[in-house]
């Protein structure tokens, strides 16, 4: 059973930085994308950004230009470098491999930004 491991979430003020990571336990077979998703309280959960093997990224309007999607060499850990963090960044954020047949996610890991 594949588990996807995030870290690197706490708690931080307005306009800092904090880089989450996402670990995969094992290589996932025919991984087509990998994304950060998250949930904020009595939300539901929504896209955040995805980047395919090739590295080609997408993001959300709400986080473009602050946020940056990466992945390592080996393709099983996505990154993301989130900047100049606003109040409404706070949620819990989950990664997700998206793969043929199926969906991973993490467990979460949360971020909070104060004002």
């Amino acid at each position: 059973q594949v588990q996807l491991v995030e870290s690197g979430g706490g708690l931080v003020q307005a306009g800092g930085s904090l880089r989450l990571s996402c670990v995969a336990s094992r290589s996932i077979f025919s991984v087509i994308t990998m994304g950060w998703y998250r949930q904020a309280p009595g939300e539901q959960r929504e896209f955040v950004a995805t980047i395919t093997l090739g590295g080609s990224a997408n993001y959300a309007d709400s986080v473009k230009d602050r946020f940056t999607i990466s992945l390592n060499n080996a393709k099983n850990t996505v990154f993301l470098q989130m900047n100049s963090l606003k109040p409404e960044d706070t949620a819990v954020y989950y990664c997700k491999f998206h793969s043929v047949g199926r969906d991973y996610w993490g467990q979460g890991t949360q971020v909070i930004v104060s004002s």
